[in-house]
């Protein structure tokens, strides 16, 4: 059985921004509110964190500087996919030698793949670093969707040991489950549904909503696994309208709003990204005033 790289909640951590670049003093201090809140792990340099915009240069150090801020006190998953499987190969190698614990690899975006090539980029991806690989799976992003004979074509291979699941799909994650067993561990891609892949021997999540409330995202998951059913259901359903609201506009353009009015981070996003709609940002506000963040 495969080592679960964490249980709970991790972060799919904002990349700060400023027009000269990443801003580390602004990282930094995200980084460690982040761990002393509780949170179980860290995504860097995934969707959430922009890593498609980074440079080369800014990819690489953003994930370094997170290692070494973390000092272990909590995995660090490197965001390392592409729709170049090379650059992936590279990325996934990087992370590797500067300490990262996992990487998250999506599937390719624009050129996408047959699930044949699939199989194929992961495992070379897989083969390039002994580094733990979750599986990313967001269709609605990249044009493709894993499909559960291509899980587990895959779960045997000894560095691939997870799979963020966002596909919306409860169907098809209770097929995945059946499909792969142990061999692959499951993660909720979508905050509005925690607690129903929990129900499903899921690990966790890897959560937006987490940048905004670490402990209680995280709590959310562990009351679950501690069988209070009961306490976790009921925050899944009393957060909900904070979720909907942090994906009214594309991700991350909300939660970089919500990040810059709780003093984080400047809302600064990389074109095509740009800044929420004031009908919407209204609403995420008035939201946060009544969880107290602002």
């Amino acid at each position: 059985m495969k080592k679960t790289i964490f249980e709970g909640a991790a972060t799919a951590l904002v990349t700060p921004l400023t027009r000269d670049g990443v801003d580390y003093t602004a990282f930094g201090k995200l980084i460690d509110w982040q761990i002393d809140s509780g949170i179980d792990a860290l995504v860097i340099c995934g969707t959430t964190g922009e890593g498609s915009t980074l440079t080369d240069e800014e990819h690489r150090e953003a994930i370094r500087f997170a290692v070494e801020r973390a000092n272990k006190r909590v995995p660090i998953i490197a965001g390392t996919g592409s729709n170049d499987t090379d650059y992936a190969i590279d990325l996934t190698r990087f992370a590797y030698e500067v300490g990262a614990d996992a990487s998250l690899v999506v599937t390719p975006y624009y050129n996408k793949a047959t699930q044949k090539g699939l199989v194929t980029m992961f495992t070379a991806i897989a083969d390039a670093a002994d580094l733990p690989m979750i599986l990313y799976n967001v269709p609605s992003r990249t044009g493709v969707a894993i499909e559960v004979n291509t899980y587990a074509a895959l779960a045997d291979h000894p560095n691939i040991v997870a799979i963020k699941e966002a596909n919306g799909n409860i169907s098809k994650i209770v097929e995945t489950a059946a499909a792969v067993g142990d061999k692959l561990d499951i993660y909720s891609g979508n905050d509005d549904q925690i607690v129903p892949v929990l129900s499903m021997g899921g690990k966790g999540v890897i959560s937006v909503l987490s940048n905004l409330l670490p402990r209680e995202t995280s709590e959310m998951c562990h009351a679950f696994m501690r069988g209070d059913i009961q306490k976790s259901r009921q925050m899944q359903l009393d957060y909900l309208p904070l979720i909907n609201a942090l994906f009214c506009e594309v991700n991350p353009i909300p939660v970089k709003a919500a990040m810059a009015a709780m003093g984080f981070c400047e809302d600064y996003l990389r074109l095509p990204l740009t800044p929420m709609e004031d009908n919407h940002r209204a609403v995420l506000l008035s939201l946060m005033k009544e969880q107290n963040l602002i």
